[in-house]
């Protein structure tokens, strides 16, 4: 994570529920390495587990500039090892985190059954502690009940201070609305804020995503949001209150560290191969390559080829250039990847480029077809259209993730992709937006396990300015691509990008989703797309009329309009099947034609006729009618009913 400065000390809100583990966090950052060391966090998804954990690097960062703060997630952790270790570069990976002054872990409760990961961090936290440097951890349970991890490990954790969040009281509820509030520059009255604080909410993003619903309806300004109001505004919030315990420390927490100091002793005199030796490696290093190769020949006791190591290695370094610029034609995001950087590993970068090349198409981007002029706008959804201009307006800092919800056919797809061409073209900079769906978004990942290209397929999405997911409720129940999902959704808004989700049902109601993924969801403006309303109707009657070239009478939409309809599609598709009876007829669309069709019965236009006064049952019959007329418009009026 980036720690940019958005998440301090001083905008974080102290209650009842988090004071232990507040207290915790400002004494490691005054004294890192020195109190509670290490310091582990916990706490169900959204109640300032990393918003405490940023804050101590940020605070250190800005007291010791020359500091040395990372913060990483276990997955990101997990795939930096991988990578190192399939490039030989274990050990600078190792001495790379060896050298923090802090190192601030994240979830890491997914630990759970990397026994090799689990090795490594327990050699890097002996490392970092005998030298008293501080490390600070977070996860959704405490130390005890993360399953299958190395008992040594287990204990490790335990040694410093363990803390947990609570959900907020009314009190904090309503000062986290307050500084939220003053922060952008809003105001609510009191009560709006008190009545807002005492619904009861699993996590402060779901607060924060209440409070972001309310500032988009009264930017509306259709009716004044008071106390009496907030519960109809933000609907039902189903759930119970979360009772959290706070861990008691093990030991003191407190240890007493040192830093040795380390002197050495530089050769008056250096051979020239050595030097010249020495030189490349300095070079090569600070440009980002690998010179394991280089450092070999150096400890030799002889002088090598020297020229001739130099050209090789030089040669090695142009070819690995030409291979990453073949790469990145393909995907940007593929350019700077360690396997790029590795003289000896020439022919792992070959056959990396041959995996990209397969699968480096690029992302889908949003479609031309929705533009956001041709989006019709009336009271039934211009809460989710005013919120789709502010995104588009001021992207990643307002209504960020935006989540959109409704049944089939309100539009969802349309506001999507309307989005998405909005981003893409604002601004001086083309921005880089991808707008896919759900089910081609686990495709893709499948995909990319499939054929071992699940570095680049991660680096495409995280290298996006706005990602824009459609169906998203189908990513529900499938394990691996929520988990995914949620790594890119933090690494994207971490850098300010924005994101947007489009459902066909509310977060809270999506069944087999993981709750670090509702509660993200939910923490930024979830808005509903309503079926439309009898002004939105008129204007979809009129567009789809006016597009086919039918010239209609106002009476005829004015019907129209105050039939209800579920969705947008049954309004095309009901004005396409009137304008075919029309044709077929051969006569104008009136009200008299359109009841007939819509409410049942033969219209008169069209009737047979009788022959003594009888109807003929086979000719007569609706169906053999509808099914025998030869040309495909008219089966289309059947198809349609």
């Amino acid at each position: 994570m980036r720690l940019d400065g958005h998440l301090r000390f001083d905008n974080y809100i102290v209650g009842s529920a988090n004071r232990l583990a507040a207290a915790a966090a400002r004494a490691v950052a005054d004294a890192p390495g020195t109190v509670y060391n290490p310091l582990f966090i916990y706490s169900a998804s959204g109640l300032g587990k990393t918003h405490l954990a940023a804050a101590i690097g940020w605070q250190v960062s800005q007291r010791q500039p020359d500091a040395m703060v990372d913060y990483v997630t276990v997955d990101e952790f997990v795939e930096q090892l991988h990578v190192a270790i399939s490039t030989g570069q274990a050990e600078a990976f190792r001495q790379n985190y060896a050298r923090m002054d802090i190192l601030l872990l994240d979830d890491v409760q997914f630990l759970t059954g990397r026994r090799e990961t689990q090795g490594e961090l327990l050699r890097l936290f002996n490392q970092m502690q005998d030298a008293g440097r501080q490390v600070v951890m977070t996860s959704d349970r405490p130390p005890s009940e993360i399953p299958d991890v190395d008992k040594r490990l287990v204990s490790r954790l335990s040694g410093g201070l363990i803390v947990d969040i609570g959900s907020p009281d009314f009190e904090t509820k309503v000062a986290i609305l307050r500084s939220k509030c003053a922060e952008r520059e809003v105001h609510f009255d009191a009560d709006v804020l008190e009545e807002v604080a005492r619904l009861e909410f699993a996590s402060v993003r779901e607060l924060q995503g209440a409070l972001n619903r309310l500032v988009a309806v009264a930017a509306l300004g259709d009716e004044p949001v008071i106390a009496g109001t907030v519960r109809r505004l933000l609907g039902a919030r189903p759930g119970t209150p979360r009772h959290n315990t706070v861990a008691t420390a093990a030991g003191d927490g407190e240890f007493l560290s040192f830093v040795a100091d380390v002197s050495a002793a530089v050769a008056s005199t250096v051979e020239e191969w050595k030097a010249r030796l020495s030189e490349a490696v300095t070079t090569w290093g600070e440009r980002g390559y690998r010179t394991t190769v280089l450092e070999r020949a150096l400890a030799l006791p002889r002088s090598p080829d020297v020229d001739g190591l130099l050209a090789t290695f030089e040669g090695a370094v142009s070819h690995l250039q030409r291979l990453e610029e073949a790469a990145a034609t393909i995907d940007q995001s593929t350019r700077g990847l360690g396997v790029f950087r590795d003289p000896e590993g020439v022919a792992a970068a070959e056959a990396f480029l041959e995996r990209v090349q397969a699968a480096g198409a690029p992302l889908p981007r949003p479609s031309s077809d929705y533009a956001r002029d041709r989006f019709a706008v009336s009271a039934s959804n211009q809460l989710a259209v005013r919120a789709a201009d502010a995104v588009v307006g001021e992207p990643g800092r307002r209504f960020n993730p935006l989540f959109i919800h409704g049944p089939s056919g309100v539009g969802k797809t349309h506001l999507l992709h309307a989005i998405g061409l909005g981003l893409q073209q604002s601004g001086e900079e083309r921005r880089l937006v991808a707008c896919v769906s759900a089910p081609s978004f686990v495709d893709d990942l499948i995909a990319a396990l499939q054929m071992g290209t699940l570095d680049v397929w991660r680096a495409r999405y995280r290298a996006l300015d706005a990602l824009l997911i459609d169906d998203v409720h189908f990513v529900a129940g499938k394990e691996r691509t929520q988990e995914e999902l949620f790594h890119i959704f933090n690494a994207l808004v971490a850098q300010g990008k924005q994101l947007v989700f489009a459902s066909d049902r509310p977060p809270r109601e999506l069944d087999e989703l993981a709750d670090r993924l509702r509660t993200r969801f939910e923490g930024g403006l979830v808005a509903q797309l309503h079926p439309p309303d009898r002004a939105l109707r008129a204007e979809l009657y009129r567009r789809a009329f006016a597009h086919s070239g039918s010239s209609v009478a106002a009476e005829v939409v004015t019907y129209l309009a105050d039939r209800a309809v579920a969705s947008v599609r049954e309004i095309l598709g009901t004005a396409n099947r009137l304008m075919t009876a029309a044709e077929v007829a051969g006569v104008s669309l009136g009200v008299s034609l359109a009841r007939t069709e819509l409410e049942g019965g033969v219209s008169p236009a069209v009737a047979p006729t009788h022959v003594a006064g009888v109807a003929d049952a086979f000719f007569l019959d609706d169906e053999k009618i509808i099914w025998d007329w030869p040309d495909v418009g008219g089966r289309a009026i059947e198809e349609l009913r």
